[in-house]
């Protein structure tokens, strides 16, 4: 109940709504810039605590407000999955399963070197086995503990992930959707990461580009964010992060020799 009777946090919500609507769609040469990346910015920057507008306890408000409103975000494009499903199931299962290489191809072969580069340790097992959601800290939590390097990793990644994410994902999606190098159904499929908000953000672009194509393309994308989170799970637990756990200890061995030799 406390929640409700934030006036403050809901009074500012609905102010920054009003403002990123009237300022609507705006395009940058071929990046379209929608009101909930406006919408994002500004939240992030009112938030500043120096700027003293809102308070720690206005700030857990509305992270519980937004859980709400990402489950009805959800559910209405759980409703549009229904009618299709046997469409996508049977034009798309196998790229369904196979997008979640992606996750393991990106997010380890890729970021695990370059995290050690910059200097992280055992943080970067943590930070790059996955796209780092609720269910992948509940993993790490469960097998190292979130006090643990590969804790402090995952949460790192999950905060710059709710901060930064949805403002990345929004304008990656923009430019890959006007370059028009990928069928937009393999766009929608890549937009379905795991994340609720970083899809909707990818999904205004994509849709906007192919109205005539939006109903089958949140079909799509919530599917593929479904699979990525339940399948996901399973691959995450048994491969991804003992693999990314094994590739770390690899490359720490090669980092320790090559400082010896140099030595």
């Amino acid at each position: 109940m406390e929640i409700l009777k934030d006036y403050r946090v809901h009074l500012l919500a609905l102010i920054v709504v009003l403002v990123c609507e009237f300022v609507g769609k705006q395009s940058i040469w071929i990046i379209m810039l929608y009101p909930m990346l406006f919408a994002m910015i500004i939240g992030g920057l009112i938030s500043l605590p120096k700027l003293k507008i809102l308070k720690h306890k206005n700030m857990l408000h509305a992270s519980s407000v937004m859980i709400v409103t990402l489950m009805l975000l959800i559910a209405k494009l759980g409703v549009a999955v229904g009618p299709k499903i046997d469409m996508i199931l049977h034009d798309a299962k196998l790229a369904l399963i196979f997008q979640e290489l992606g996750h393991f191809a990106g997010t380890i072969l890729l970021g695990l070197p370059l995290a050690m580069m910059l200097g992280m340790k055992r943080e970067a097992v943590g930070a790059t086995y996955s796209v780092a959601r609720e269910p992948n800290i509940a993993i790490v939590a469960d097998k190292y503990g979130l006090d643990s390097p590969e804790g402090r990793g995952v949460m790192a990644m999950y905060v710059c992930g709710t901060l930064y994410g949805a403002i990345w994902m929004s304008i990656l999606a923009s430019i890959m959707a006007k370059l028009d190098i990928l069928h937009p159904y393999a766009l929608a499929m890549g937009a379905g990461v795991g994340s609720g908000s970083m899809m909707a953000a990818s999904l205004a672009p994509i849709s906007d580009l192919y109205p005539n194509m939006a109903s089958d393309i949140k079909a799509y994308a919530t599917t593929a964010n479904l699979m990525s989170s339940i399948v996901g799970i399973y691959i995450y637990t048994l491969f991804s992060l003992p693999f990314a756990s094994f590739l770390y200890n690899v490359f720490a061995r090669f980092q320790s020799s090559k400082r010896s030799s140099l030595s």
